[in-house]
Formats: C-alpha cells, sequence, structure tokens
C-alpha cells in the first residue's frame, strides 16, 4: 500500500488513507512491524505473525483482516508458495463485493466508502496465476487491473489526486511491457511503451525503456536515437541516478558492438556514482569475463557482495558469481559452497539458494 498523503479535508469522508494517520500502526493492526519484517525479508516470520494474529483474534476490524491477508499471500508469494498463495487468493469472494468497502461497515467506518483491498492484494491477484504456468490467465487479469486503474485516474482527476493511481497505472503498464518483453512479443510491447510516452514524453527512464525495446527488435540506429533524447533530457539533472542511467545506456551500445572496453568505463562511471548500482557492478563483471579477465571479474561481483550486501545479494549475481567460479577454478565446488554458507547466514527468506547450483 501506498504511505498516505495529506489531501484536502473535502476528501476525509472519501477516502481512509488521509492526514487523519500519523503512523502505519494508524492504519491497520501492528502495520509497522509487518513492514518492518517485509522490508527485512522476514517472510516467515510474517507468516508467523499472520498466524498468531488470527489465532488470538487481534484483528478486530474488517480492513485489518485484508491487511494482513495481503501480507500472508505477499509472503507466500516471496517463498514461492505459489498454490498456497493461490488458494488464500481463490478465498475472497470478488473483489468489488461490498464485503471488502467500507460504506459495507457504517458502524465501524462512519461517514467512509471506498474499497478497502490494498492495491498490492490486486496486483497479486494477477501475478500468481503466472506463476503457476497460467500465462494468459494472468496476462487477462493484468489487463483488468490496468482498466480498473484507469478508471480510479479518471475519478481521481475530477478531485485533483491522482498522482498515486497515475504511479500504479505506471506499475501496472511496466509489468504487463515485462509479460510481453519475456516472451519476445516485442510489438506489444513497442504499442505499451508508445502510449506511455504519447502521455509524458518527458520521462528519461520511459524513453531509455523504448530505446531497450528497439535494441531487442533489432533498430540499434532507432535506440541510440531513443538513448540520446534520454540523454538530452537529464544533462542539467542533479544527482547519480539519472547520470548513471545515461552511462547505463552507452554501455549497452558498446556491449552490442562488442566494445567491452569502452563499456567497463562507462560503468566504472556509474560505480564511481553510486557504489550500489548493482546493475553497473554485474554487467561491468560480465565485460571483463568477455574480455577473458575472469579474475577481475570475480573481484567486481565478491567486493559488491562484501561492501553492499543488501543490495548485491540477487539470484542473477549470484548465478553469474558462479558461473564465473566454474570456469576460472578446478575447485569450484568448494568455493560455491562457501559462498552458498555465508549466503544462508544474510540471505532473506525469499534467496533462491539454487542460484548457487551447487
Amino acid at each position: 500500500m501506498d504511505p498516505p498523503t495529506p489531501e484536502s479535508l473535502a476528501l476525509s469522508t472519501t477516502d481512509p488513507l488521509t492526514s487523519h494517520f500519523t503512523s502505519l500502526n494508524d492504519l491497520a493492526h501492528e502495520l509497522a512491524s509487518l513492514q518492518d519484517l517485509a522490508t527485512r525479508g522476514s517472510w516467515r516470520s510474517i507468516l508467523d505473525k499472520v498466524t498468531r494474529a488470527r489465532a488470538q483474534s487481534l484483528l478486530t476490524k474488517p480492513h485489518d483482516h485484508l491487511v494482513y491477508f495481503t501480507y500472508n499471500v505477499l509472503a507466500l508469494t516471496k517463498l514461492r508458495r505459489f498454490t498456497d498463495a493461490a488458494a488464500e487468493i481463490d478465498s475472497l469472494e470478488d473483489l468489488s463485493s461490498l464485503r471488502y468497502k467500507y460504506e459495507g461497515y457504517p458502524d465501524v467506518y462512519p461517514g467512509r466508502v471506498g474499497s478497502m483491498v490494498p492495491f498490492s492484494l490486486r496486483w497479486m491477484y494477477a501475478l500468481i496465476p503466472m506463476k503457476l504456468g497460467r500465462r494468459q490467465d494472468g496476462l487477462d487479469r493484468l489487463y483488468l487491473l490496468l482498466d480498473f486503474v484507469r478508471r480510479k485516474v479518471k475519478e481521481k482527476i475530477e478531485i485533483g489526486s491522482d498522482d498515486v493511481w497515475r504511479r500504479r497505472e505506471m506499475f501496472v503498464m511496466n509489468g504487463i511491457i515485462g509479460v510481453h518483453l519475456n516472451h519476445k512479443e516485442l510489438a506489444a510491447c513497442l504499442s505499451l511503451i508508445k502510449e506511455l510516452l504519447n502521455r509524458d514524453y518527458t520521462d528519461p527512464v520511459l524513453v531509455s525503456k523504448l530505446g531497450y525495446i528497439q535494441m531487442q527488435m533489432g533498430d540499434l540506429e532507432g535506440a541510440k536515437r531513443s538513448f540520446n533524447v534520454a540523454q538530452g533530457m537529464v544533462e542539467k539533472v542533479e544527482g547519480s541516478e539519472m547520470r548513471n542511467l545515461v552511462s547505463r545506456n552507452k554501455a549497452l551500445v558498446y556491449m552490442v558492438g562488442k566494445d567491452y572496453v569502452s563499456a567497463v568505463r562507462e560503468y566504472e562511471e556509474c560505480i564511481e556514482r553510486d557504489g550500489s548500482d548493482v546493475v553497473a557492478i554485474n554487467n561491468k563483471a560480465l565485460c571483463l569475463m568477455y574480455l577473458r579477465d575472469l579474475s577481475d571479474s570475480i573481484k567486481v561481483l565478491e567486493s559488491a557482495l562484501e561492501r553492499v550486501p543488501t543490495v548485491a545479494l540477487n539470484e542473477t549475481l549470484v548465478v553469474n558469481l558462479c558461473s564465473m567460479y566454474e570456469l576460472a577454478y578446478v575447485n569450484h565446488g568448494d568455493v560455491k559452497r562457501t559462498l552458498s554458507s555465508w549466503i544462508a547466514r544474510v540471505a532473506p527468506d525469499d534467496f533462491d539458494t539454487t542460484s548457487t547450483r551447487i
């Protein structure tokens, strides 16, 4: 759920997430604790907390039950227990049911109207079928979610509070683009990204995504033009995030041209600006590997795991590191077991330990 944002007093009877609330715990029973566990990746602890809260009847309001239900489904999903998560989701009624609306409980929520369903629950309702191999069902649900979000955007525009729902629209569209991109459905990706750009052509991240899709389609010159447009947008922007975006775009073009030395230079600039830029770290290591400098490529990834373990510890980076171990060392099994032992101590619950390929 998005954090509450102050709205005008006129919204106080229609939107429960307003300035009435000063902390997460004001929104739902011990929500701050749940959020802290989620931030630390303690998904098993979340399952335990939800079970205890239900068993001890600590959830006294209807929306408390929905919030805890959402965290429970999220935890099951993070732990790759997709069948269990689907069973939970299937136990719900239609999400538009009066049972899940504030006006269905006038004694509990006097004067409030609207849905109590957290947006993240709607998102997982669409996502889980794809995790179970039912891609078309999931994709259909994503498009239905997009329609729902767009209706909300129109409603909120009328009262001047559409920012949250516009971000959600962007989030869902990016999710749909990702699904199509994973299946090489590039024409659908291109159509969606252009739809977004027709609405806002001033977002360098969006323009860069257009470049990535053009690159996937083999249109390198088109990708270069898009990257140049994105670069022009951020020339006067302060901070490392947008500058790193431009450098990573340049590096991708170099990588496609197999100019790995120039790509490494761009990625090094990114890392100098932001030592936790994991994309730059990972890709720099890959470029060094392509340059047959396995020793340095391994050092890059190992150094990142030591410096910024909470950021760098992801399955893609670990898979790449283990691949490099296999190429570099005869006793790579021992080295990977050492890495696996370290991961077991520091990784969140949802880390996929099979990425070490032991």
